[in-house]
């Protein structure tokens, strides 16, 4: 009866030890853990980043307020009716300017 019992205390520690100090038991599953977080982080992430994009596109196809945007700020362009001005800051002349 002893040894018996002595046979199972020493299965349960082996496959205690095992459990939690191989590279295959709770460690991976930790390690595991932290991957599926910092994934389901980017996945949140991407997710804003794609709804915005997703507006844009909407605001673009359908709007105009958007193109008109666009089309100021990368074109340079004017609507009709407005006047362009384009302020250069000063800079003083030099002393060897006539």
């Amino acid at each position: 009866m002893r040894l018996l019992l002595f046979a199972l205390v020493l299965v349960l520690a082996l496959l205690q030890g095992r459990l939690w100090l191989s590279n295959d038991g709770l460690r991976e599953v930790w390690r595991l853990d932290d991957q599926v977080f910092e994934r389901s982080e980017e996945n949140r992430e991407l997710a804003a980043r794609n709804a915005a994009l997703e507006a844009e596109v909407v605001d673009l196809k359908q709007g105009l307020s958007a193109t008109e945007e666009r089309a100021r700020t990368d074109l340079g362009l004017v609507a009709a009716g407005e006047t362009f001005f384009q302020i250069i800051p000063y800079q003083p002349p030099s002393p060897d300017d006539p």
